[in-house]
């Protein structure tokens, strides 16, 4: 077992490294740039919306208030008729990079925590570069991809995205697992 406390600077120094990387697979690389479609007459889309005043969240249309009316000829009717969407309503203005950065960087450094803890729990000082990249690795993978694929499942989120996402997250989890063999304990 390797303490935690001795794993502060693979921790600290994946979460940058992988930082950078996503910044630059979302930046400078057009992987993500069809991730959203356009709507056609958006400025009509756009009108319809602004009239509902909708707060930020998640919504859903149709939206049954039971499981009961969920099982209804009328909420069958619905469906067929469409539109049926599923989305979530942000708050008016520019994002806040700074805020959202932030986050992010927290969120890696998470990943990089637990990666820390499995890893740890499973092997001593010393262990072999290669193990110490499997098991990092993996606690990485399932960190940044695990939660992507229910939202395609579920949400109707398209598969190309969730794929994209998902590359991505291996190589957030191959550059958390080269730091972590890299800097493993001796």
């Amino acid at each position: 077992m390797t303490a935690l406390t001795a794993l502060w600077l693979p921790i600290l120094l994946s979460s940058a490294l992988v930082f950078v990387a996503s910044s630059i697979i979302h930046m400078l690389i057009p992987w993500h740039r069809n991730d959203f479609r356009k709507v056609p007459d958006e400025e009509k889309f756009r009108g319809a919306l602004q009239a509902l005043a909708l707060a930020p969240g998640d919504y859903c249309v149709p939206r049954p208030d039971t499981m009961a009316e969920m099982k209804t000829p009328a909420f069958a009717d619905k469906m067929k008729q469409g539109p049926v969407i599923i989305f979530t309503v942000a708050p008016n203005g520019l994002p806040s990079m700074g805020a959202n950065l932030s986050q992010w960087f927290a969120y890696l450094v998470v990943v990089g925590i637990l990666a820390a803890y499995v890893t740890g729990a499973a092997l001593a000082p010393g262990a072999a570069y290669l193990r110490v990249f499997q098991i990092a690795g993996a606690t990485a993978f399932i960190a940044y991809s695990a939660a992507l694929w229910p939202m395609t499942i579920w949400y109707h989120r398209d598969w190309g995205t969730t794929i994209r996402s998902t590359v991505d997250g291996l190589i957030y989890a191959l550059l958390t697992a080269g730091v972590f063999g890299w800097l493993w304990p001796h």
